[in-house]
């Protein structure tokens, strides 16, 4: 039994495994219809938001010991909803948020970042012009810079404001060369609009399945590093205290506006794959081995379902 213990650590330290899942990601895509669709640019923002959380990985060394996992756990993830695959604003608003979250972690303990908090608000911003709704984390985004991160000064808040605005400045003055400045009042209104809050009839049987799925690994990774996080730094503590917050909120947010679960749930999946990631790479049992096969046999086993059964 020593060698089954350790096959979970051995395919989560192995720099083979993101290679195979990539390829099976790819196959994912295949099997989902993306040349018969042509979805190119929804596959490179995939692709590009994998990049993105690799580089988020490891320019924070999210863990401890070489892994992939958070990456991989994004891609399998992902592959589990593959009618999520033909939105083109959902791939960008994803990618802008992904943007958000490395350039914000780059500010930890540094008053004096307003270039990348800049930069970092300017990709909400963009990311608000496909879903408005993506303001809703801009106050949890402050609290955080106040509280986790600790670069909240007056210096980055007026930053991250003008990040905010800027995508506008160039969208207002077309609007307004063209003659549609209203139009920019009706894409505000919709933070307004709080339709079918709790209703989850509104989502499919595989909607539900994802978001099942989704919600039994955050849980699982937040009690996870909580219970182990003695072993982290406090850097990673706080970032993962991030992590957490953004999950716990949109969690929420998918209860409250279950309408806007195309979007929603890409970030939900987003902000759950460092903590289920945490949980993959780091633990050392025998009860973990056999979550990790549970785990990935039920990610398998969704992924082929709504292949199968799509949307």
């Amino acid at each position: 039994m020593a060698s089954v213990k350790h096959i979970q650590n051995h395919i989560a330290e192995s720099k083979l495994t993101l290679p195979v899942v990539a390829v099976y990601g790819v196959v994912a895509w295949l099997l989902a219809g993306v040349v018969a669709n042509h979805w190119w640019p929804q596959l490179f923002c995939f692709a590009l938001s994998t990049f993105l959380l690799i580089e988020l990985n490891n320019s924070n060394a999210l863990i401890r010991v070489y892994s992939r996992t958070v990456s991989c756990s994004f891609i399998g993830l992902m592959c589990t909803a593959p009618f999520l695959f033909g939105s083109l604003s959902g791939g960008v608003v994803q990618l802008c948020f992904i943007a958000a979250v490395l350039l914000l972690f780059q500010t930890y303990q540094d008053e004096t970042s307003t270039g990348r908090c800049f930069y970092a608000f300017a990709a909400i911003g963009v990311g608000s012009l496909f879903f408005v709704q993506i303001f809703y984390y801009v106050p949890v985004l402050w609290l955080l810079m106040l509280t986790n991160l600790l670069c909240m000064k007056w210096r980055t808040f007026l930053a991250s404001v003008l990040g905010l605005l800027a995508p506008y400045w160039f969208v207002t003055a077309y609007l307004v060369y063209f003659g549609d400045p209203m139009s920019l009042v009706d894409h505000f209104a919709a933070l307004g609009h709080w339709s079918s809050p709790f209703d989850l009839t509104v989502l499919s049987d595989s909607q539900v399945l994802v978001l099942a799925l989704c919600l039994l690994l955050a849980l699982t990774g937040i009690v996870h590093f909580w219970r182990n996080s003695y072993h982290d730094k406090i850097r990673i503590r706080l970032l993962y205290g991030c992590f957490t917050v953004l999950v716990l909120f949109t969690a929420a947010l998918l209860l409250l506006q279950p309408q806007h679960y195309s979007v929603l749930i890409r970030l939900l999946i987003v902000v759950t794959s460092p903590l289920i990631g945490h949980f993959l790479a780091l633990t050392y049992t025998r009860i973990s081995n056999i979550a990790f096969f549970a785990i990935t046999l039920a990610t398998l086993a969704l992924t082929v379902y709504n292949l199968w059964m799509p949307l």
